[in-house]
């Protein structure tokens, strides 16, 4: 990952594993170099988000030296090499939530998951028929609306009515529990699949930072690793589907809001997605934020207020518009990752989150938790009350 001249003026908050330290430690980059900042004032980074002077802290804070940017993500391995220092999911202790169904796009892939119950070989029929009867009528319709209350009835009609459709056009967005706060994994790790999935496929976000009061503070790149085939047989098994063992990665940093970037930023993101296999595969993707069919800050509203507290923030993944289609293996049965791919997602004014793939059952096994942290926090003298 090259770090272009909007990145190198970036305010970016990050975490890596100090070897010295043996825990984490909250970072930041100062001129190609990652500073180890990590402080009573902000041991984790749900201290440091909750900050109200969040952007003159991470400039001023003292900083330790622990080597330069390209040198660490070098030597962040997907084996998570303990002796080294890594780069680790760049959030702690926030809520990992993800929203769903929220592009056009990919709203009607999850329709066709539902109609095949899961099984790839069906999906080429089902894509052509959704999209006689669908078409174009989705784009530019406003949850909620008038308008999408009329489409509903025609899919009703046409037999084609489905929960995926009810949380993408309707008044309530789908927002649940990507995985456990800890339990998310940053960049050169490993990403998980469910040994059980056959049809799976990466997910690139962008992920929210948001704290405990609503404020959104910040953006970095996130994968929703996502099992087509067991989402498909039941939108029941969504925890299946989503929460296994480092299948949740984000980073490499948080880009903090300031003069130079924010919310407006977001709403204009373009990610781009490269799958490149052992075998030689390569797909390329991409996300385009400027589709969305739900605010941002319509769904932060929506999952955080007087209904529900989250009193160490949250990281909100804003869902995506890609949907793989491309063939792989057999002609009609669309994208499936295999173990080994490296999955590159990027954007300009955020960077590029790298993983390679792997079963969830292969991938480290998460032992460092919030229990650990805090134990290490107060070992290191950085819990002060």
């Amino acid at each position: 990952m090259q770090l272009n001249d909007d990145l190198n003026g970036a305010l970016l908050a990050g975490r890596v594993w100090n070897p010295e330290r043996k825990g984490p430690a909250l970072v930041t980059l100062r001129a190609g170099r990652v500073n180890d900042i990590t402080s009573p004032e902000a041991p984790t980074m749900r201290d440091l988000i909750e900050r109200d002077d969040l952007a003159d802290y991470l400039r001023n804070a003292p900083g330790t030296d622990l080597g330069a940017f390209e040198a660490i993500l070098a030597q962040s391995d997907p084996d998570r090499n303990e002796t080294r220092v890594h780069f680790l999911s760049p959030a702690d202790l926030q809520a990992v939530k993800a929203s769903g169904v929220t592009f056009a796009e990919s709203m009607v892939e999850r329709v066709i998951e539902e109609q095949a119950a899961g099984n790839p070989d069906l999906a080429q029929d089902i894509r052509a028929r959704v999209a006689r009867v669908i078409g174009d009528s989705l784009r530019g319709i406003v949850p909620g609306s008038d308008q999408a209350m009329k489409v509903k009835e025609v899919l009703r009609a046409e037999g084609l009515w489905s929960q995926y459709l009810e949380v993408g056009i309707g008044p309530d967005a789908e927002v649940f529990t990507k995985c456990q706060p800890m339990a998310s994994v940053g960049w050169g790790a490993c990403v998980g699949l469910h040994p059980i999935s056959k049809w799976n496929n990466p997910e690139p976000e962008i992920v929210l930072a948001v704290d405990s009061r609503g404020r959104i503070r910040g953006a970095t790149l996130g994968n929703d690793v996502n099992l087509r085939d067991v989402e498909g047989r039941s939108a029941l098994l969504l925890g299946k589907a989503k929460d296994n063992n480092a299948s949740c990665a984000m980073g490499p940093f948080i880009r903090v809001f300031d003069d130079s970037y924010g919310m407006e930023d977001v709403r204009r993101a373009e990610l781009s997605l490269r799958v490149e296999g052992t075998d030689g595969f390569v797909m390329d993707g991409a996300s385009s934020m400027t589709q969305i069919s739900r605010d941002p800050e319509d769904i932060v509203a929506q999952t955080l207020g007087r209904h529900h507290q989250y009193p160490d923030g949250m990281m909100l993944f804003l869902g995506t518009l890609f949907a793989p289609v491309q063939d792989r293996d057999q002609p009609g049965q669309g994208f499936t990752h295999h173990v080994g791919d490296r999955v590159t997602i990027a954007e300009a004014r955020l960077g590029a989150l790298v993983n390679t793939v792997r079963l969830s059952t292969e991938c480290p096994e998460w032992r460092f938790g919030a229990a650990a942290l805090m134990r290490n926090l107060a070992g290191r003298g950085l819990l002060t009350g």
